[in-house]
């Protein structure tokens, strides 16, 4: 007879989930994050409310009105009534995206009072694309792994820099320009790493080239914070897609030229292919570095503004791009280094035209390398090679050798009053494009210029500020 055991039985384990694994922090805050962090909201309003009342203090008269300015709210003007894309013909001296943006901003103070419909009322319109794009340095700064504090430094190196007051207040279609190239910045460095933020980097970056042209010299720096921040498996089609999206709309462009029969040159209609040539074939203002150019005097009124974030921004980006190899912050601002290396190599072409408002597209790459070189000056000062039984004197003289520096850094930056209310001034003559000479530098300034030679007066840092027309 054959018996057997019983099987053996054994209590049914309900199933368990396991555990999410623990990451560390990286220091990156997510885009979720950011939007719930009453930290940086909280910092962020405050920059961007002191950022406001310095750029909308006096707003619509200082500085002179220049003829840029009325040229672009005309043209926007004329789409706002319906009157094709210039009040004149448009003969493609610019893509029109540009003033089209202008004619948005200014749709509804001109549908409520028409007669405020001029360069001085229309230049508050503005104060909404510096409001965007110094909330946009702010984001990018902290999507390229900054801490907070040098993220908001950063914001107000760009919001409060007297270049950024003089020239963001005026309407030029750099600053517009510039507030789409920081969102494609910002897409691009995107921590969730969605393909459609890189889709969106690639037509924010095509909106950038056609508002103003030569922010096309930016779009290798967008690549590049792309190829860093995309993840490694989905790389190939983030790229591939961005640069598609980027490429069919700048299309467009020659695209509208052809549908009207306007791409090559030809009897009794303008062509873009003429105003490519008129734009590469423009009389030079000379190099920059031989004194007594006029890219000479450009330069030297953009060092009175502000000398600390043009030359600390340069350094700082090319001793980045030196130490990429072995340093987390370089790594991280490789894409604003590149940016500001760039665009200063097109500066230093040796007979190309430098326009004044050329550093408007270098400003916030500027800002942002500098906050990155001073956070790690402070990380080097505050947090190199420190222990947990570090003894408390070396800890404060760490903290006493970072306050130095930061007192050392104010009392050069901020200005000082001007004694018995003296100036030191250098004359500046606008000319307009057609007629611009490369000496157009001049030592006086007649206060009976005409509205097409305004003389500018820059004042340095140190001193009042006054603009004679």
């Amino acid at each position: 007879m054959t018996s057997t055991l019983p099987a053996a039985t054994t209590p049914k384990v309900p199933a368990q989930r396991r555990p999410a694994p623990t990451t560390r922090p990286t220091g990156r805050t997510g885009p979720s994050r950011l939007r719930s962090s009453r930290s940086d909201l909280l910092l962020c309003g405050v920059l961007l409310v002191a950022i406001l009342v310095v750029q909308g203090w006096n707003i619509a008269d200082y500085p002179t009105l220049s003829d840029d300015e009325g040229t672009y709210l005309a043209q926007a003007w004329a789409v706002q009534e319906g009157r094709g894309l210039a009040h004149y013909t448009y003969w493609y001296d610019h893509p029109p995206l540009g003033w089209i943006q202008i004619a948005l901003l200014t749709w509804i103070p001109a549908a409520l009072s028409p007669e405020s419909m001029t360069v001085g009322t229309m230049r508050a319109a503005m104060l909404v694309v510096s409001a965007v794009s110094a909330v946009l340095v702010y984001v990018l700064g902290r999507r390229l792994s900054l801490p907070r504090w040098a993220a908001g430094l950063g914001m107000l190196l760009f919001g409060l820099s007297p270049l950024s007051v003089v020239l963001q207040r005026e309407i030029f279609l750099d600053n517009l320009a510039v507030m789409w190239t920081l969102l494609a910045f910002a897409l691009a460095a995107s921590p969730s790493r969605h393909l459609w933020h890189h889709f969106g980097a690639g037509i924010a970056a095509a909106t950038a080239v056609l508002t103003k042209e030569t922010m096309l010299f930016v779009l290798p720096a967008v690549l590049i914070t792309m190829w860093r921040h995309s993840h490694r498996d989905t790389r190939k089609f983030a790229l591939t897609g961005a640069i598609t999206a980027c490429a069919l709309i700048g299309l467009s462009y020659p695209l509208f030229a052809l549908l009207k029969g306007e791409l090559l040159p030809g009897s009794g209609h303008v062509s873009l292919w003429d105003g490519i040539t008129y734009q590469m074939t423009r009389p030079g203002s000379g190099f920059i570095l031989d004194e007594g150019s006029g890219s000479w005097g450009v330069l030297q009124s953009w060092l009175y503004y502000d000398r600390v974030l043009i030359v600390g921004g340069l350094a700082g980006a090319l001793l980045l791009l030196v130490t990429w190899r072995w340093s987390v912050t370089a790594r991280a601002l490789a894409g604003p280094s590149a940016a500001v290396v760039i665009l200063a190599l097109v500066a230093l072409r040796p007979n190309g035209y430098l326009p004044a408002m050329y550093v408007i597209q270098a400003l916030p790459f500027l800002a942002l390398v500098l906050a990155g070189g001073t956070a790690s000056v402070a990380h080097a000062v505050l947090r190199r090679r420190r222990s947990e039984s570090e003894p408390r004197p070396l800890t404060g003289g760490r903290y006493a050798l970072a306050a130095v520096l930061a007192i050392a850094a104010g009392a050069y930056v901020v200005p000082t009053s001007a004694p018995s209310g003296r100036c030191t001034v250098s004359h500046r003559r606008i000319q307009p494009a057609r007629t611009a000479s490369p000496n157009s530098w001049s030592p006086s300034c007649s206060a009976a210029a005409t509205a097409r030679n305004i003389c500018i007066c820059i004042i340095s840092r140190s001193g009042c500020s006054e603009t004679i027309r």
